[in-house]
C-alpha cells in the first residue's frame, strides 16, 4: 500500500487548502485505490491559515465587525481554540481581497486587525496566535496599535493620522496607559527585514498597488519611523527576520505589542505530527498557487520540502503556475516542481479551470508513479 501525505498551501484566489487535497486525493485513488492518505490543509500566516487550525485542533468561529481597509465595516472572522487561545489572520481584517480594484498601500489601515485583537481580550482570551500574511497594507501595523491605544506624534506635538503615508512625520509614540493583557506569537510567512532591497516595502509594495514613485515615499516613510520605533523601544527591527512581513506588522508585534515572530508553516507541521506521518510517507505533495522564490524563505512548500529532505522523502510541488527562482526550492529539499496552468491564459480563466487543472496535473504525475 502507497502512502501519501497531501500538505499544500491555498491557490490564493481559486483553490482553500482542503480543496487542493480533495482533488489530489481523487486524483491518487483513481490509481491507488487502496492508498493511504493524509491531508493537511496548510496556511503559513496568510489567507487560511484559521480554517486550517480550526479543521485540525477544533474550535468554533468568531465573527466580528471591524474598520475595513479603507474605512467602513468588514466582517472578520477568528478562531477559538479548546485551550481558550485565539487564532487570527490579519488579513481578514487587512487582506487583498477587501480592496480588490482599490488598492492604495498609502492609506490602508490595519486598524481593524488591532479591533479583533481588543475583542478577543474583552472576552478573555490571554494568547494569540496572529498570522502575518496577504495584507494590502504598508503601515508598520500603526493603525493596529492606535485601535490599541497608542498616539503618534508630530514635531510639533500634534496627533498624526495613522496611515502609511504619514510614517515619515512620526516623531514620537506615546503607549496606552495600559495595554490588553495580551500574549502573542505571530506566524510569519516570510523572513523579509522591514528595510531595504529585500525589504517589506520594495518586495511586496508593488503587489498591494504602490507604483515605483510610492515604493519610494513608502521606503523613506519606514525608514524614519524605523527609528521612531527603535529610539522607543530599543529594539532594532530594520533588519530584523520577519519584521517586513505584512507591511511592517512584524515589526509592530515586536515592538509596540512585545510579542514573538514564529515561522507559521512550522507551528502547524507540528500541529499535525507532520515528521511521525513522514516515516511511512512514500511521497509528499505540496504547493501553492504560484510557486517561485519566496517560497523558499518561510512560505509552505519551502518549510515543507526541507522536513521531507531531514525524512528523505521525496517531495513534490503541484502549484498554479511556476515564477522566477522557483529553483530555489531544489536547494532546500524540492524533488520536482509542476505547474497545472495549461497554455497561455488569463487569470479569469484559470479561476474557471484551476479544479480542472489540477486533477490534470495530478493525474499525470501519479500516472508516472503507477508506472
Amino acid at each position: 500500500m502507497k502512502h501519501f501525505v497531501l500538505a499544500p498551501d491555498s491557490f490564493k484566489g481559486t483553490l482553500s487548502a482542503a480543496q487542493v487535497c480533495n482533488i489530489q486525493a481523487r486524483a491518487i485513488r483513481d490509481h491507488f485505490p487502496d492508498a493511504d492518505i493524509r491531508a493537511i490543509p496548510m496556511a503559513d500566516g496568510g489567507e487560511g491559515m484559521v480554517d486550517a487550525y480550526l479543521g485540525i485542533i477544533g474550535g468554533k468561529r468568531i465573527l466580528v465587525s471591524v474598520t475595513a481597509p479603507l474605512g467602513g465595516i468588514a466582517e472578520a472572522a477568528y478562531g477559538l481554540l479548546p485551550d481558550g487561545s485565539a487564532v487570527m489572520e490579519m488579513a481578514a481584517a487587512a487582506g487583498l481581497p477587501l480592496v480588490l480594484g482599490r488598492e492604495n498601500p498609502l492609506d490602508t489601515t490595519t486598524r481593524g486587525v488591532g479591533e479583533l485583537l481588543l475583542h478577543a481580550a474583552k472576552n478573555g482570551i490571554g494568547r494569540v496566535l496572529l498570522g502575518l500574511g496577504g495584507s494590502c497594507t504598508n503601515d508598520c501595523g500603526i493603525g493596529m496599535a492606535a485601535a490599541l491605544g497608542y498616539r503618534f506624534l508630530d514635531n510639533t506635538g500634534n496627533t498624526v493620522e495613522p496611515l502609511a503615508r504619514n510614517l515619515g512625520r512620526i516623531d514620537k509614540i506615546l503607549p496606552p496607559a495600559e495595554l490588553p493583557p495580551l500574549e502573542i506569537r505571530a506566524a510569519c510567512d516570510v523572513t523579509n527585514p522591514l528595510l531595504g532591497p529585500q525589504g517589506a516595502t520594495h518586495t511586496f509594495g508593488p503587489q498591494k498597488g504602490a507604483d515605483p514613485g510610492m515604493v519610494e515615499q513608502l521606503e523613506a516613510g519606514m525608514t524614519h519611523f524605523a527609528q521612531v520605533l527603535e529610539d522607543f523601544s530599543g529594539i532594532a527591527v530594520g533588519q530584523l527576520p520577519g519584521a517586513g512581513a505584512a507591511g511592517g506588522m512584524g515589526a509592530a508585534v515586536v515592538a509596540l505589542l512585545g510579542g514573538q515572530l514564529v515561522p507559521g508553516a512550522e507551528l502547524l507541521l507540528d500541529s499535525t505530527g507532520f515528521d511521525t506521518l513522514l516515516e511511512q510517507a512514500d511521497m509528499v505533495f505540496t504547493g501553492e498557487g504560484r510557486i517561485d522564490w519566496q517560497s523558499a524563505s518561510g512560505k509552505v512548500p519551502g518549510t515543507v520540502a526541507a522536513r521531507c529532505r531531514k525524512a528523505n522523502v521525496p517531495c513534490v510541488a503541484l502549484c498554479g503556475s511556476v515564477g522566477r527562482g522557483a529553483e530555489a526550492l531544489y536547494d532546500i529539499g524540492m524533488t520536482a516542481i509542476f505547474s497545472a496552468v495549461r497554455g497561455v491564459s488569463d487569470f479569469d480563466t484559470i479561476r474557471k479551470t484551476s479544479e480542472a487543472d489540477l486533477f490534470f496535473l495530478t493525474d499525470a504525475v501519479v500516472r508516472l508513479l503507477a508506472r
